[in-house]
């Protein structure tokens, strides 16, 4: 028991504004009533003053035609009531809307100031000038690259990416940095002599 009287209740959801709307639609609600409830009677006594009139009773039928005449003006002022009740509601509606987009607007400024105290125009300089270096610096670059490279070695490179794109990977010989031993003479001649040895042996075969 304690903790059910002791606990908080929960904050309501509706407002002001909300039970204002409430209690002008039921206002409304009930002049409609009361509108309806006024028609059917006047209809009733349309026909009653018909029948007065038939049965020769015509001064009963003027007074209840004056009678209706004056509630055909309540009825005519019941219409603009409700009228009234119901442009106050549209405007009470939309006047939350406006309130609800104003808290929007409010919460989206307080989120652009938040990031312009983070990012001054300094930084956002200091950022678009290091972008602008880091452009010219990889063009530089690029003008290198393209004036240091010949028509094969524009060829290989080209090769070597279409080889990468269908997943085989090239493996580019290492070309030596020493240079290339000469062959002695004697080294030439041996093959030579081997080459006249041999020629008799094979014309006697041939033979």
């Amino acid at each position: 028991m304690g903790n059910v009287f002791g606990r908080k209740s929960r904050p309501s959801r509706v407002t002001e504004q909300d039970k204002a709307i409430l209690q002008l639609k039921q206002q409304r609600d009930k002049l409609k009533q009361y509108q309806r409830r006024i028609t059917l009677q006047l209809e009733k006594e349309r026909h009653l003053a018909k029948q007065l009139l038939k049965d020769g009773k015509k001064e009963k039928a003027l007074l209840l035609l004056k009678k209706k005449r004056y509630q055909d003006q309540l009825l005519d002022k019941t219409e603009n009531q409700i009228s009234n009740l119901e442009r106050m509601v549209q405007d009470i509606e939309f006047m939350q809307i406006e309130m609800k987009v104003i808290e929007g607007l409010k919460v989206g400024n307080d989120c652009l100031k938040s990031m312009h105290e983070i990012m001054s125009i300094e930084d956002v300089e200091r950022i678009l000038d290091e972008t602008q270096e880091s452009i010219e610096y990889q063009r530089q670059i690029d003008e290198m690259l393209a004036g240091a490279l010949t028509q094969e070695d524009e060829d290989a490179v080209l090769a070597e990416l279409e080889a990468i794109t269908q997943g085989d990977d090239v493996a580019l010989p290492e070309v030596p940095t020493e240079p290339i031993p000469e062959v002695p003479e004697a080294a030439k001649a041996e093959p030579e002599r081997r080459e006249a040895k041999n020629k008799p042996d094979r014309e006697m075969l041939a033979a």
